[in-house]
């Protein structure tokens, strides 16, 4: 045999070892060199640099970077708000009674079910303790009605609260808004 077809595996497979773990290290350099960069500009880190201040656009301000975990977090907590608008709305639903509709003024003649605060906070505090911060963003988003800016136990038991869409349409719309907050993120945050 000649020596042109002769290999020495171990040879080959040094060099392949060195290679790859040339790359890591090379990657490791890399991650820990942008992570220093960025503690310099992060205001609660220990090695903030005052005389580097980052450059934000209108649309990034306030933001969470694209891709973080802390994006992927926010979204997930979206999506949870709208799974329980959706459930209050189903209780709403399911223990308010058909609205008097010659009674009520024309911005309220679309309500399909009312319930006195009174009543929804005892059914709902048993499910959860956030119903006020729940109720505030159903009316927001025009799923309910009530008067006044926020409703207390006791003070604001007789305090009627309104369902304003079909059970069907809130479904579907709480299910669209979770389904995008989702969508919103990489499946695979850094």
């Amino acid at each position: 045999m000649s020596g042109n077809f002769l290999t020495i595996p171990g040879e080959q497979m040094r060099r392949s070892r060195s290679s790859s773990l040339t790359d890591l290290i090379s990657a490791f350099d890399t991650k820990a060199q942008s992570h220093t960069e960025l503690q310099k500009i992060t205001a609660f880190s220990g090695h903030f640099d005052k005389n580097q201040k980052p450059t934000f656009s209108k649309e990034e301000y306030g933001k969470p970077k694209p891709g973080s975990m802390t994006e992927y977090r926010g979204a997930e907590a979206q999506a949870r708000v709208c799974t329980e608008m959706k459930e209050l709305c189903e209780i709403i639903n399911e223990y308010g009674k058909p609205p008097c509709k010659g009674l009520l003024p024309p911005e309220l003649k679309s309500a399909t079910k009312v319930i006195s605060f009174g009543e929804l906070f005892t059914i709902y505090t048993v499910i959860s303790d956030k119903l006020v911060g729940i109720l505030l963003r159903t009316r927001k988003h025009q799923l309910t009605y009530f008067e006044g800016e926020v409703l207390f136990q006791k003070r604001d038991d007789d305090v009627p609260v309104f369902l304003m869409q079909p059970m069907e349409d809130i479904r579907h719309y709480c299910d669209n808004k979770a389904l995008q907050a989702r969508r919103s993120v990489s499946p695979m945050p850094n």
